[in-house]
């Protein structure tokens, strides 16, 4: 199939879709065809892709058209084989064990940990938190400082917050009697900054942001945001679940107190997070779990606590996913080049740009600045319905409110389509994309 000879202007339905040239740092795209197609990009593209071997398969005779990374990232062969060569030679627990089975392992568990501090340019090793994913990890921070908050205190949340970056809050909120407060989203829907500023005024106790939205791509400058809440006293997370695999990481220069993210986002395996913490800060944060590794001293009288990073670390860890998110990590630091990283741009660009040009298409927060994401739905259609369509194509898109339903709710929406691409998408797979779009478009309209 192929894409409309002649492309009808997008239809718009809601005041935050195609804004582009109404955003102050907007500026027109490149031509991302020319970008995208030169040889070198190509071949770059193509040696990463190759490394995927779940990229090779076919779904009902379609080759597969992986769209959905932002959900979970498909994994190279090298974490691949980190994981196997752990469990084929290396399986045993790690720490304080005799053996060399547990030495290996504790050796190839810490080094991850020294590979992460240098990652995110974090000061201490000890800042790096191993936990099960970025909730896990959410949860630990706001159950850990439930004794610096107290009843009447302000907590604000970005509008456009994944859930796991809500609820814990919620909960916390409960247990103390503070109170939450959303920071809106502007017409654009981006961070309402001035709004934001006036929130601030409360002296909030904690700033929960998200780095880039999970549903609609849209990345806040965090640097500033968290400046601005420091300067009023307050504690600060940010959640970079959908930022890690894209940009290059400077927590010290982003200044936040905490910073979250998973290891199935950054081409890394399933059930690994990760959570940096201030240290002066995070040795402050009662434990979640306790029992196991976290301990220093039991007796049926009292249990003495050990120190970070262990002791936030209760029970046997997930080593094998540790080593494979160690693996993920040499593959970023390899991989993901300025290059690699302007090729991304250039293909969300190209994507917005084809779905606006087929028409009954509305998209949803989209700018030249956006990461990884672009949200849509066609036409008055259940994103659902559109969604298993293109799966019978062999195109794989996310379909739901994206554990958003703050966020959808603004926008009026029960959900909507999501196009996300990773290190391994190709033009491709867009033109691929767009084109089963067009008979889905054809069928239901």
């Amino acid at each position: 199939m192929t894409q409309p000879a002649s492309p009808t202007p997008n239809t718009v339905t809601h005041t935050a879709t195609n804004t582009v040239a109404s955003h102050p740092s907007a500026s027109a795209a490149p031509d991302a065809t020319a970008v995208i197609c030169s040889s070198e990009s190509e071949q770059r593209n193509a040696k990463i892709r190759s490394q995927f071997p779940a990229l090779n398969q076919l779904l009902d005779g379609y080759p597969l058209c992986y769209l959905d990374t932002a959900a979970t990232s498909q994994k190279p062969q090298m974490v691949l084989d980190a994981m196997a060569q752990f469990y084929a030679n290396d399986n045993a627990n790690v720490h304080r064990a005799a053996h060399q089975l547990s030495a290996r392992s504790t050796l190839s568990y810490e080094k991850v940990r020294d590979q992460l501090q240098q990652f995110l340019k974090a000061e201490r090793r000890e800042e790096i938190i191993f936990s099960h994913g970025t909730t896990e990890s959410i949860n630990l921070v706001a159950f850990g400082l439930t004794t610096h908050v107290s009843a009447g205190d302000v907590i604000l949340i970005d509008a456009a917050a994944h859930h796991a970056n809500i609820v814990p809050w919620q909960e916390l909120a409960k247990r103390t009697g503070a109170v939450i407060k959303p920071i809106p989203l502007d017409q654009a829907c981006r961070l309402d900054v001035s709004a934001y500023k006036t929130l601030l005024e409360l002296k909030p106790k904690i700033v929960a942001l998200c780095h880039v939205s999970n549903a609609l791509g849209t990345v806040n400058h965090v640097a500033q945001l968290v400046q601005l809440a420091k300067a009023q006293g307050a504690i600060t997370l940010v959640d970079g679940a959908q930022a890690v695999a894209h940009l290059t990481l400077d927590v010290t220069e982003i200044g936040c107190d905490f910073y979250v993210f998973s290891g199935h986002k950054m081409y890394g395996p399933t059930g690994i997070g990760v959570l940096y913490g201030r240290f002066d800060l995070l040795d402050t944060l009662a434990p979640l779990l306790t029992g196991g590794e976290m301990i220093k001293r039991v007796s049926f009288e009292a249990t003495e606590f050990g120190s970070l990073p262990n002791r936030l670390e209760a029970g046997t860890p997930p080593i094998a996913e540790v080593i494979g998110l160690g693996a993920a990590i040499t593959f970023l630091q390899t991989e993901l080049t300025a290059q690699v990283q302007a090729y991304e741009a250039e293909l969300v660009n190209y994507l917005q740009s084809q779905l606006r040009a087929l028409g009954e298409v509305h998209l949803y927060g989209a700018f030249d600045d956006n990461i990884g994401v672009v949200a849509f739905n066609l036409a008055d259609e259940h994103h659902q319905d559109v969604g298993i369509l293109l799966d019978q194509q062999g195109v794989a898109v996310r379909c739901g409110h994206h554990c958003a339903m703050p966020l959808m709710q603004s926008l009026n929406l029960k959900g909507c389509c999501r196009a996300s691409i990773g290190i391994y998408t190709n033009k491709d797979d867009i033109d691929r994309f767009v084109a089963a779009l067009v008979s889905v478009k054809d069928l239901l309209l």
